[in-house]
């Protein structure tokens, strides 16, 4: 009898899903949604049900036996700061990722999904892997300039560690071992700096500070930004989307499109080439701040994400910081393997299965 892993990653605009038979890929499966679709939901947790039936339909299309999945693994979301690794869902955890305490994100979705399938199909176990809030920060990389306001770990886990690994494994070593910056650039952006297997300093990639993306803003003159919340022109809600959804290239050229963007850049029109450049310009800069907190002592810079596709944006961070160490590409993300791949890995017990407490 086949098993089965059952993966779903929810993103902001889409829900990802695939099934996999021992690492195998059945089927895959991205499903968009329209801005009207998004904006009937008044939070994030109102999505659920929608969600979860549209993949429930794909599967029963697809004639995949529900008995036969034996774990379903969500991406993880806004959680409270927890170490890298796989959890099985519990009710502490689906209670925090409906309250959206920490934060409203689609990626809070993944262990509701995951948890609810589970529970309409016998010997079947939800787990999570590597959620955004994996905090394996350096004490002193937490200090921002002032008590008040603390640095936070929220950044693309899965896939950061997912390719830090695979580049480890490519040269015959383990990722513990190896001092690696990782790149993830998307929607967000984020720059770890992994030391021996720990993400020891990141950009809060999701409303914090690093560098502009397709939609968030990144770092931000602090005096500039504090007289324009008391200016009275803007709300709390209105500033915050300025942070992420509104902000970075949306902001400068009113599209995410990174790739029309360096199509239209590379047509030479002058605002698009600068904002574009300003972006590879700012990666490049967070990664050499990376380099800074390992000394120099760089076995290699990894690009991964979608925007790792445009040659233009990754020769130009080469050029910036080629002279650190060796630059690897890993266009794109295949996030959902990596999910269906811990999930194999759990239920034939060869991974240490955490608890979320």
């Amino acid at each position: 009898m086949k098993r089965l892993v059952l993966a779903v990653n929810p993103g902001s605009t889409s829900t990802k899903f695939g099934i996999y038979d021992d690492d195998k890929i059945i089927f895959d499966e991205t499903i968009r949604h329209s801005v009207d679709e998004i904006s009937a939901y008044g939070r994030i947790s109102d999505q659920f049900s929608f969600r979860k039936e549209l993949i429930m339909r794909e599967l029963k299309k697809r004639k995949i036996p529900a008995e036969n999945i034996k774990a379903i693994v969500g991406r993880g979301g806004l959680l409270k700061p927890i170490e890298s690794g796989i959890y099985e869902v519990n009710d502490l955890m689906t209670k925090d990722l409906e309250s959206g305490e920490r934060g409203e994100h689609a990626s809070n979705l993944g262990g509701l999904i995951a948890a609810d399938i589970a529970r309409d199909i016998p010997g079947s176990k939800a787990f999570i892997v590597d959620p955004v809030v994996v905090d394996e920060m350096h004490d002193i990389a937490r200090l921002s300039g002032h008590p008040l306001l603390q640095r936070k770990s929220i950044f693309h886990a899965l896939n950061q560690k997912a390719v830090a690994r695979a580049y480890a494994e490519s040269v015959n070593k383990e990722y513990e071992d190896l001092n690696l910056i990782v790149a993830h650039m998307g929607g967000g952006i984020s720059v770890g700096a992994h030391l021996k297997g720990k993400v020891v300093d990141v950009n809060n990639a999701l409303n914090g500070d690093g560098p502009f993306s397709p939609e968030r803003a990144g770092t931000l003159p602090a005096g500039q930004l504090v007289d324009l919340c008391f200016s009275g022109k803007y709300t709390y809600n209105e500033v915050m989307k300025m942070l992420n959804g509104k902000g970075g290239m949306v902001a400068y050229l009113g599209t995410n499109n990174f790739m029309e963007i360096s199509r239209i850049a590379s047509s030479g029109e002058e605002k698009t080439k600068i904002v574009q450049e300003g972006s590879s310009y700012q990666i490049a800069k967070e990664i050499a701040a990376c380099a800074a907190v390992m000394k120099g002592k760089v076995d290699a810079i990894i690009l991964t994400g979608g925007m790792a596709y445009e040659q233009t944006h990754t020769d130009y961070i080469s050029q910036m910081v080629g002279f650190i160490a060796d630059i690897v590409i890993y266009p794109g993300e295949d996030e959902l393997k990596t999910l269906a791949h811990n999930g194999f890995m759990a239920i034939d017990k060869k991974i240490s299965i955490k608890e979320y407490s």
